[in-house]
């Protein structure tokens, strides 16, 4: 479902007050973007605190990161356009740096993270059982956003892949058909790498 860029700016503000509640936007963290129905990209502008965004801090670029209207977008837009160029069907893109994805993604040299036997595995669509496995790829950090889109396109479009993938030291990314779903992924996924964290620390 696309969205006009009014609607959109509005429901992005929404989103940054609800993930900067939760810790997951500290400072000017993360960035946001919904798929309009101009087929144009509606961003967070670069700079901008998410808990205290406002329409004014949400622009347009198009699906090769040309500004529409004034602003500067976020340096990370790039790896939200090559999702959206990668999967037509997607409709928001959101990027959180929780601590506890952040430290995690520090814990281990792996480049993925394989989460099986929880019931939030629902969560991802298309998944109805917890008797599964979805592996969630880490992916190195870069300041050279092609490096990081090269880098993760096998594991985005590996068969049966969750529409999320984790950027070490750096944060969480989550998409969906629409920001409803993005948002559920986003907040499933981290619930997920809290409970491996928690099931760890009981086990020391």
């Amino acid at each position: 479902m696309t969205m006009s860029f009014e609607d959109a700016a509005n429901a992005l503000v929404e989103v940054g007050r609800r993930l900067d509640a939760r810790g997951w936007a500290p400072a000017t963290a993360g960035n946001y973007s919904v798929r309009l129905d101009d087929g144009s990209i509606a961003v967070t502008v670069s700079g901008w605190h998410k808990g205290r965004l406002t329409p004014d801090g949400i622009m347009r670029v198009d699906l090769e990161g040309k500004g529409l209207t004034p602003g500067k977008p976020s340096a990370e837009t790039d790896l939200h356009l090559a999702i959206y160029r990668l999967f037509p069907n997607v409709g928001a893109v959101l990027h959180g740096h929780s601590p506890e994805a952040v430290g995690m993604s520090r814990a281990t040299e792996a480049n993925e993270w394989v989460f099986a036997g929880h019931e939030m595995l629902k969560v991802f669509p298309g998944n109805t059982t917890h008797e599964a496995e979805i592996r969630l790829p880490i992916v190195d950090n870069s300041q050279d956003m092609a490096v990081i889109e090269e880098a993760i396109r096998p594991a985005l479009l590996a068969p049966n892949a969750a529409p999320t993938y984790l950027i070490r030291s750096h944060g969480l990314y989550a998409w969906g058909k629409d920001l409803a779903e993005a948002e559920r992924v986003l907040e499933g996924t981290e619930w997920l790498i809290a409970a491996e964290l928690a099931e760890r620390a009981w086990k020391r």
